[in-house]
């Protein structure tokens, strides 16, 4: 995949080069969608399209690990949970390629070091800038939370709206969808589930 390029006298601005076959791509879709590529209003948007697609996607070029690499072990004693709420995000649904639009909440039961609570949010969209289902991207956040802090335990919960529902298909605003993913105690013991899912607001 293109990458981000520095600035310079035929690209002052810094923006990826794109190469003919993507904007040729682009230029069939919008032939085969019924209008005219080669019009003054559309001569440019394959390049806007495909760079756009870059910027979306630019969790394919990250490893969203990386951001649990860095813990603090001097926590006063703190033991108990750790939530970050309404955590928005934006991906796109690797079906129809249509946004996804939603929150996240993300909460782990420390074992003996912690994280700066920035980097959740960012391992959320590590994940969420890709082509993406619902279910996965869950999975995926708790998994990778799971396997690089290995707290007690790790709930997270995302709640979303799926354009490829509300604006072809069905075509049904106003509907969203949540999915949950508890690991250890959260999944083990009910009353930790319980109070982590009302601290949620769940």
């Amino acid at each position: 995949m293109s990458s981000l390029v520095g600035p310079d006298e035929d690209n002052p601005l810094g923006k990826p080069e794109v190469p003919e076959d993507v904007q040729d791509a682009i230029r069939t879709l919008i032939r085969w969608a019924g209008d005219d590529p080669t019009r003054e209003g559309l001569i440019d948007t394959p390049k806007r399209v495909a760079r756009a697609w870059l910027e979306y996607c630019q969790g394919y070029q990250e490893e969203p690990s990386i951001h649990l690499s860095r813990v603090f072990e001097e926590v006063g004693g703190y033991d108990e949970v750790v939530l970050l709420k309404d955590i928005p995000f934006q991906s796109h649904c690797e079906h129809h390629m249509a946004p996804i639009i939603g929150k996240a909440a993300i909460a782990y039961l420390p074992r003996d070091h912690v994280v700066g609570i920035s980097k959740l949010a960012r391992v959320l969209h590590g994940y969420a800038r890709r082509l993406q289902i619902q279910e996965r991207l869950t999975a995926e956040v708790a998994q990778c939370i799971w396997d690089n802090l290995k707290p007690h335990g790790v709930a997270v919960v995302i709640e979303a709206s799926h354009a490829c529902m509300t604006a072809r298909g069905v075509r049904t605003p106003g509907v969203g969808m949540i999915t949950s993913r508890m690991m250890g105690t959260f999944l083990e013991d009910d009353r930790s589930r319980k109070e982590v899912l009302s601290l949620m607001g769940y």
